[in-house]
């Protein structure tokens, strides 16, 4: 024979029909399955999380005649976050009634939307509340003069929406960091299409108000000796390095 020609399926050959049907179907799954792959690490949750924006400043001031430590976040995406929750952790030195120093003390602070929902809907810039009082962990904290030895930490946690991948993002706060007797000015606003509009040059933005009520100025800790002591160490770690006391330790 002299052999030109060249092979093809045909009607003849059932099998080989199916066996074609089924190799398109497995290559088309394949790619789907490489490309989502190679998207999920693209929108990682990493860069996901520096689309998050905190306020510069945390504030103290009356909000529903309480004291409330109130800070600012806001999602620069279109994007949704599900699940959102944020919580704070107060990193201060600690002095136990054995007169034992502990040098990075952890309490855990809760923070609240208007709604008291758990889990906040991050579509606009909201404020989050947290109630000094005499349950709080801040109520010991030197707030209003702005010069304490502690930190807080603030923690957001949520979930992606388009990959369900679980993002956190955590910003700090140092005591000259929390302003005592300010709130934010207003930052959403209702358009002339009756929508609501988020102006980010305001963000930051706060406004001098009159200063809340304290209800823990008399004794820091309840406690005559145990305050003595605090001082004392205070006082000998100014006198020792003359290191300030106020140093961001959390490296976030």
């Amino acid at each position: 024979t002299i052999g030109y020609g060249f092979r093809y399926i045909s009607e003849e050959c059932p099998l080989a029909i199916v066996l074609l049907i089924t190799q398109l179907v497995l290559t088309t799954i394949l790619e789907i399955f490489i490309t989502g792959t190679f998207l999920a690490k693209i929108a990682r949750p990493k860069k996901r999380a520096e689309t998050i924006k905190f306020s510069q400043n945390a504030v103290v001031a009356q909000h529903d005649g309480k004291t409330c430590l109130m800070i600012r976040v806001a999602n620069m995406r279109k994007s949704l976050l599900i699940g959102c929750q944020v919580t704070g952790k107060l990193l201060q030195t600690h002095l136990t009634k054995e007169g034992e120093s502990v040098r990075l003390n952890q309490q855990n602070v809760d923070f609240q939307v208007d709604t008291s929902s758990d889990s906040p809907f991050l579509i606009l810039p909201l404020t989050f509340y947290h109630v000094v009082d005499e349950a709080s962990p801040l109520r010991d904290a030197s707030l209003r003069s702005g010069d304490g030895d502690f930190e807080l930490v603030v923690i957001l946690s949520g979930t992606v929406e388009s990959t369900s991948a679980t993002c956190q993002v955590r910003t700090s706060y140092l005591p000259e960091e929390i302003l005592w007797g300010y709130e934010f000015t207003p930052a959403i606003s209702l358009s002339a299409s009756g929508k609501y509009v988020a102006d980010f040059s305001l963000f930051d933005r706060v406004v001098k108000v009159a200063a809340p009520r304290c209800h823990h100025e008399a004794a820091r800790f309840g406690d005559t000796e145990k305050a003595k002591l605090e001082e004392s160490l205070r006082e000998a770690e100014r006198d020792g390095d003359g290191a300030p006391l106020s140093v961001r330790i959390s490296n976030v």
